[in-house]
């Protein structure tokens, strides 16, 4: 493969949202499909999305068809909906397809490359904030990239650039780390801190702007995954999160970020991926992680709330 001629993607909500509509402007409605089925097959169908103001109703494949293989497959999914989407990309994949799993959290390429193989996975994560709701979604195209490479690039490899040539051919900003399994874990260590303050309190983005004391939450929660962190061999500390100050106060103010999201749309959470996986890893390798298993209890209540587990019925 010198080029990428056709790609699919499984995941039309926020993150997806961002690579769909120049994908298609650049490849074509036959070249570039929308994995979905049942329920979720119908309403894109019937609604589409609508992204910037424009109603996009893109091209969708079921995953049970037999279309052919595709040269790119891009995971835009919740991290509950992983094996899922592994079983549905199952007929998309040919010999040289590349997969690129743009989910929340430092596992995922592993779990992927488990089934298909890493001569069809690459290391990659998002750096944007876009809030989608019932299918609409507003944000700035430019206003954040997609992170993209081998586990370490001080030298590009044949598949990165062919990524990469088409990214910009399609006019997504993209950025390639030359450690990207550094990059993937900053990112991780920013969302436990940011995510998991702003889903326990209900607050949104711009509360780090204003509050002191969620900044304190913030901070502490980031130190514990920084921690885990320098156990696996990642160099993230005190100057990865002096660096953030910076970033988590460009965010528009009253954005929220995923979970607080899922939350309020009585949605369940990515919890397990975020605070799950830091107090798992942390009682592996003997770091504390007080703030996460705050986190992680106080958002499961939040889901309990909603599932009305404390309203009185005649069963409680």
């Amino acid at each position: 493969m010198d080029e990428i001629k056709s790609a699919s993607l499984i995941g039309l909500g926020a993150m997806g949202s961002f690579f769909a509509p120049r994908m298609e402007a650049y490849l074509g409605k036959d070249k570039f499909s929308v994995i979905a089925d049942g329920t979720r097959k119908e309403r894109l169908e019937k609604n589409g999305v609508t992204l910037n103001g424009i109603n996009h109703h893109f091209t969708i494949r079921e995953p049970e068809e037999k279309g052919g293989s595709v040269d790119l497959i891009i995971i835009a999914i919740k991290d509950n909906g992983l094996e899922q989407a592994m079983k549905d990309i199952h007929n998309l994949m040919g010999e040289n397809t590349q997969i690129l799993c743009v989910m929340n959290g430092v596992e995922s390429e592993e779990k992927v490359a488990a089934v298909y193989g890493w001569n069809h996975v690459l290391y990659s994560y998002m750096r944007i904030s876009i809030v989608m709701k019932d299918g609409v979604a507003d944000f700035n195209p430019n206003g954040g990239n997609v992170h993209l490479g081998e586990a370490l690039n001080t030298e590009y490899s044949e598949r990165v650039n062919i990524i990469r040539s088409f990214f910009e051919k399609c006019g997504i900003p993209y950025e390639i780390d030359e450690d990207m399994k550094k990059g993937m874990w900053f990112k991780f260590m920013c969302n436990i801190g940011e995510n998991m303050t702003c889903a326990l309190f209900g607050i949104p983005f711009g509360a780090f702007c204003v509050s002191e004391d969620a900044n304190v939450i913030r901070r502490g929660a980031m130190r514990e995954v920084a921690q885990i962190a320098q156990k696996v061999g990642i160099d993230i500390g005190e100057k990865e999160i002096e660096f953030q100050e910076t970033s988590v106060r460009k965010i528009p103010f009253l954005n929220k970020p995923s979970t607080l999201q899922d939350l309020e749309g009585h949605k369940k959470t990515e919890v397990e991926m975020f605070a799950g996986t830091v107090i798992r890893l942390g009682k592996e390798l003997d770091v504390p992680t007080p703030i996460n298993w705050l986190f992680y209890h106080g958002i499961k209540v939040y889901e309990q709330k909603n599932d009305g587990l404390f309203e009185k019925t005649e069963e409680n």
